[in-house]
């Protein structure tokens, strides 16, 4: 009996183990933020260096022995250089785990990294997919529309480990734009690219589970869409951010193969506030991006 539980403690141990790290970048330093994996629930809060919260929904909560707080990343921009607005900016992100690059990512939705570019006043939203450099490294293109903050937010699972995101502040010269106030909608009904696109809840308020469902029409004839075609391998995709930026939630649906007019999502929302809300679809070959604006109870 004594053998039996001394066994079982020290396999315990072996189990958690876990240390806190940091993560720099040029021009903002990198953050972690919370989240917990699963395809009917969203990427979760969490904190980075000084300012951030995020959640993640869509595969089971983090799993593996690598932990997120393990997991480095060095954010390097235009090759060192102050990126400008409205020309290419070259986005390097190195990972490490004790100093050493981590070599191999999970695919997950089709892409090895998926980088989420919002704007301090989230009136700008890029979901882009950098690509793997190999040792530890990827890197991508993007041309921000004029000058101000920016939030990156790299959403991966490394070998090993969970899945899991980092994020940094980056600061862009050129003209900003003004800055636009994120207001909740009067009426969530948007119509995009002849889409009527319409949000539901099944009740709103934070810290409970809950459904969001989209309802797709013809914004002509108001007839159900019925053809949308897999986007990233699934009827759609959310991004949900909080409107200081500190609470992230990426939400895969709960029915994958889905193709309209309805498609549903299950999230928690962490805090009361304002967020907003991406839900993004494909047809046509073409990516539509839908934003809505809640305040959460």
């Amino acid at each position: 009996m004594k053998r039996s539980l001394g066994l079982a403690a020290l396999l315990g141990l072996a189990v958690l183990t876990a240390c806190e790290s940091e993560t720099k970048a040029i021009k903002g330093d990198g953050e972690q933020m919370n989240m917990s994996h699963d395809h009917h629930t969203a990427h979760g809060p969490a904190k980075t260096n000084g300012a951030e919260a995020s959640t993640h929904n869509h595969g089971g909560g983090q799993t593996g022995e690598l932990q997120e707080k393990d997991v480095n990343v060095s954010w390097t921009y235009a090759d060192g250089q102050a990126p400008e607005a409205g020309v290419d900016t070259k986005i390097t992100m190195a990972f490490t785990h004790d100093g050493k690059a981590i070599e191999s990512f999970e695919t997950t939705h089709e892409q090895k990294e998926h980088l989420i570019i919002v704007s301090k006043d989230l009136s700008y939203f890029h979901h882009i997919h950098p690509e793997y450099q190999g040792g530890g490294v990827f890197e991508v293109n993007n041309r921000f529309p004029a000058g101000g903050d920016y939030k990156l937010i790299a959403d991966f699972v490394p070998e090993g480990g969970g899945a899991m995101n980092k994020s940094a502040w980056l600061q862009v010269k050129g003209a900003p734009l003004p800055a636009a106030p994120v207001k909740p909608d009067g009426e969530r009904v948007k119509t995009v690219d002849g889409l009527r696109v319409t949000l539901d809840f099944d009740r709103l308020a934070a810290g409970q589970e809950l459904m969001l469902t989209y309802t797709i029409e013809d914004a002509e004839t108001g007839a159900p869409v019925t053809d949308l075609q897999p986007y990233l391998g699934a009827v759609g995709h959310v991004v949900i951010l909080s409107e200081d930026a500190e609470q992230y939630l990426h939400v895969h649906p709960m029915d994958e193969k889905g193709s309209g007019p309805k498609a549903e999502f299950m999230t928690t929302f962490p805090h009361a506030g304002i967020y907003k809300i991406w839900g993004q679809f494909q047809r046509d070959g073409r990516v539509i991006t839908v934003p809505f604006v809640v305040n959460v109870p």
